[in-house]
């Protein structure tokens, strides 16, 4: 959720075709399993209550990448259809889920996906809802709701670290990727995700929308803090010899100022509204 503009917002969808966006995360699968944040359990308990959801409660996931949100829904028991366009990703969370039979990981897009006549309690979006057509965006989402269901949104915004170590990675970016080389404060991550939130309750099919913000802190080795951003867009984006040369000089800078661990933080937050 990068990319927007002031008057109208621009997610994901609204920037590549379906047929870019099925394979975005494929080259970084691994690296998103291995390095992504995980959402709070205090947040996605938050989320449930939020939503009404009762044990045993049926669950739509769009676009559940390795997994990184439908472990904490399926520990507490809940039924989970998981969809994933991403054959790698797919695989990751086929892997990661296993053990949760009451989980089901379909290899698709939410476009792709027939609806069929099921419907479900809640339908469920980590850090991925933007990446849908708009088209269909809350149409088919709320499509899929029964009566009073609830749609679930999960986002960990992009992880930043420490300011005094940013100012040493700044020199670097201002050489190599300018563009890339901006700082989001939380308040800034608010701003952003709120937008999203707006365009729920712009789109008619929701209503009584509940956010809730968690500040979060991680401390990353380098070599982890670079796969990290190898899985943001804006690195996805560039070309793979720049993304290099950026990597390694980012590395030389941090080594050079004796930096051997990055402190980290981010904003997590839940997003939840009720169908019309």
């Amino acid at each position: 959720m990068q990319d927007s503009q002031q008057e109208e917002p621009k997610f994901g969808a609204d920037i590549y075709p379906l047929e870019q966006r099925k394979t975005w995360y494929s080259t970084v699968a691994e690296a998103y399993n291995r390095v992504r944040p995980r959402y709070p359990q205090a947040l996605c308990d938050r989320a449930i209550e939020l939503a009404g959801l009762r044990a045993g409660a049926s669950i739509l996931e769009i676009g559940c990448g390795p997994g990184t949100a439908t472990l904490s829904f399926a520990q507490r028991g809940f039924s989970l259809v998981s969809l994933e366009p991403s054959l790698e990703a797919y695989q990751f969370a086929s892997l990661n889920c296993a053990q949760y039979p009451n989980v089901e990981i379909k290899n698709t897009t939410f476009e792709d996906w027939e609806l069929g006549e099921r419907k479900f309690d809640a339908v469920l979006a980590a850090t991925s809802l933007h990446w849908v057509s708009p088209e269909i965006r809350f149409a088919k989402t709320a499509a899929v709701l029964r009566d009073n269901g609830a749609l679930i949104l999960l986002w960990n915004a992009t992880v930043q670290p420490q300011y005094d170590i940013y100012q040493i990675m700044h020199e670097v970016y201002q050489i190599h990727a300018p563009s890339l080389g901006k700082y989001e404060d939380s308040e800034t991550q608010q701003q952003s995700l709120g937008k999203f939130a707006q365009a729920v309750v712009d789109s008619g099919k929701f209503e009584n929308l509940v956010a809730e913000y968690l500040p979060c802190k991680a401390t990353y080795s380098i070599d982890d803090y670079l796969m990290l951003l190898s899985t943001y867009s804006p690195y996805i984006e560039l070309e793979a010899y720049k993304r290099d040369t950026l990597f390694a000089e980012l590395k030389a800078a941090l080594v050079s100022n004796e930096i051997s661990s990055i402190p980290a933080s981010y904003l997590s937050v839940c997003q939840v509204a009720k169908k019309i």
